[in-house]
């Protein structure tokens, strides 16, 4: 006998996605804890692998069922939409912490700091060069996920796939600007306050550049396929949503670290 749902709800299946993602991620921060230490490798590999494993099989499961099983009603979208805003309010609060750490070391330098901000022997980055490069990647990035949203909405494919590509494009770039300021900047996470707050916060924000451009690049891919109709494309919403936080995130970094700090 056919069961037929009375509700507009998903009740979901039992997935094993959640348990192999959470013993991936103690899998890759005990790794990186050994890699720091004892500079083995083979747990952070594992740890990745496994991550990357139950991602795609975790998103191909959610993709089939919002896809092609029916099951992500309007109920079910207006559900994901709270919980995505939940979840950005959650990484506005997480930054907010890198903020607080700044600002309560840079207001009011201590005598160790030699009573100046920067401290005494740290030589900060200018902000009119690389970073106002990477704050202008970033904008024009804005403007690409913008524009892919809009293709997307008039119904037009072929926009929409080279905004996207655009977008992912800028995020790659924005990553590799980073890397070489990383790789040029003349202190390290070890000199003092500065340092450890400069990359922490900016290394934080890069991570998420990262995972903002692999989103984007998932609904670059289902775009490709068809999956994303102008009336039934939340996946792409809540990427462009978390690309848009990332953006302030880093307006914000700019002018309070490279700006305002140096």
């Amino acid at each position: 006998m056919a069961h037929h749902q009375a509700h507009p709800y998903h009740m979901t299946n039992p997935s094993p996605w959640p348990l192999t993602a959470a013993i991936a991620a103690l899998l890759l921060t005990s790794g990186i804890a050994v890699w720091f230490h004892y500079k083995i490798t083979s747990l952070i590999v594992l740890g990745l692998i496994l991550m990357l494993m139950s991602a795609y099989q975790w998103w191909r499961d959610i993709i089939r069922e919002g896809t092609f099983q029916g099951f992500h009603t309007p109920p079910v979208q207006q559900g994901l939409r709270y919980g995505m805003i939940l979840f950005i309010t959650s990484e506005v609060l997480f930054f907010l912490g890198f903020f607080w750490a700044f600002y309560h070391s840079s207001l009011a330098p201590t005598p160790e700091l030699g009573a100046v901000w920067p401290p005494a022997g740290i030589t900060p980055l200018d902000p009119f060069e690389v970073p106002l490069l990477n704050t202008a990647v970033l904008l024009a990035s804005g403007v690409t996920v913008t524009w892919a949203h809009h293709s997307i909405l008039e119904g037009n494919r072929k926009e929409a796939i080279q905004a996207l590509s655009a977008t992912i494009l800028l995020g790659f770039y924005f990553t590799l600007l980073q890397a070489m300021e990383y790789f040029e900047a003349p202190f390290s996470i070890a000199d003092s306050v500065y340092g450890s707050s400069f990359f922490v916060a900016t290394g934080f924000h890069g991570l998420h550049v990262i995972i903002g451009t692999i989103f984007l690049a998932v609904c670059l891919l289902r775009q490709t396929q068809y999956h994303l109709t102008t009336n039934h494309h939340f996946g792409f919403e809540a990427a462009a949503w978390y690309w848009h936080f990332v953006d302030m995130v880093w307006l914000f970094l700019y002018i309070s670290i490279y700006w305002w700090g140096s």
